[in-house]
């Protein structure tokens, strides 16, 4: 599939944005805290921004609107509607912290959760395509909501580091989480590999019980949509050097750049020392997660890419 800036920015900032809310709706974050203020702008920048991003992908942006109304059966509208309704008690909690110093509990927890349900959402757009044979596993959710929640936590650490938490704490489950997001990334891509191709040329032409089918002549000389969104290629070994590297920067960076910064701001306070490492495990982890879905649309082959011989 073809990997569109505008979607992973959109999965990307959006993952982080709802993995943030979720620990600020939980009330990880002292809410009189000027860090923890920034944090509630900052995750409603990041949903915004992602959900912006989002409509660049389509022909007619001003029409994106309409994907709202198929709630009942579509998991984009179900997307649609949920991020909306997350911005109601994301954004009541971020005013009581900003101007009364308060945590709601209940629109706090609400909101914790609609996030998660939102990710989840995103998730399903891609995991209920069965003609993407590679994204239509049960860990494809899983994964979502662990680099959200990762994400969030390690942008949760930098504000910890100067003064909104507990710095090990964030950190904690910064580090917990990016580990076992990583490691059920590995999983799944491993998965998806082992799998047996669900439909061949042979199945899709119905051709099968002559013998093996090849392409004699492409369908039409041109490139159309279907080549052009499903046809794309990348080799394996340069995918295989690509994931390596977002392991290393999304994963193993970071949790050093973690402990780092916990380290710093138990040992001297919240400090310039601390706050660096924590916004450089935020641009690495940030970037290693950006490689990891550009990989996840890279690597996708879609069925109808049978009548073309690919």
């Amino acid at each position: 599939m073809h990997p569109a800036l505008s979607i992973i920015v959109f999965t990307t900032l959006s993952g982080m944005g709802y993995g943030l809310a979720t620990l600020l709706g939980l009330g990880l974050f002292e809410p009189a805290a000027l860090a923890t203020k920034i944090g509630y702008l900052l995750a409603l920048a990041l949903i915004a921004g992602g959900l912006v991003s989002s409509t660049l992908h389509l022909g007619n942006p001003q029409r994106a609107w309409r994907a709202l109304s198929q709630w009942k059966t579509s998991w984009l509208s179900r997307e649609g509607v949920m991020a909306i309704l997350t911005f109601l008690p994301l954004t009541v909690c971020a005013y009581a912290s900003i101007f009364h110093d308060r945590h709601l509990v209940l629109a706090g927890v609400l909101a914790a959760g609609l996030s998660l349900v939102t990710v989840y959402c995103t998730a399903m757009i891609y995991g209920s395509l069965r003609t993407v044979q590679l994204w239509s596993q049960p860990l494809t959710p899983v994964t979502y909501l662990l680099f959200s929640l990762s994400s969030g936590a390690t942008v949760g650490t930098l504000l910890a580091v100067t003064g909104a938490s507990r710095p090990w704490l964030l950190a904690v489950l910064a580090v917990l989480s990016t580990v076992a997001a990583w490691m059920v990334k590995r999983r799944w891509r491993a998965d998806g590999k082992a799998l047996p191709p669900l439909t061949t040329p042979e199945t899709a032409t119905g051709l099968g019980f002559i013998g093996r089918v090849r392409l004699f002549e492409r369908p039409h000389i041109n490139d159309n949509y279907l080549t052009r969104e499903m046809g794309f290629q990348v080799a394996r070994k340069h995918a295989d050097k690509l994931f390596g590297i977002a392991i290393l920067l999304g994963g193993f960076v970071p949790v050093v750049l973690l402990v780092v910064a916990a380290l710093a701001a138990n040992a001297m306070g919240p400090g310039l020392t601390a706050f660096l490492a924590a916004f450089l495990a935020v641009l690495a982890h940030y970037a290693g997660v950006f490689v990891e879905r550009w990989l996840f649309f890279a690597e996708a082959r879609h069925a109808v890419m049978n009548y073309y011989g690919r």
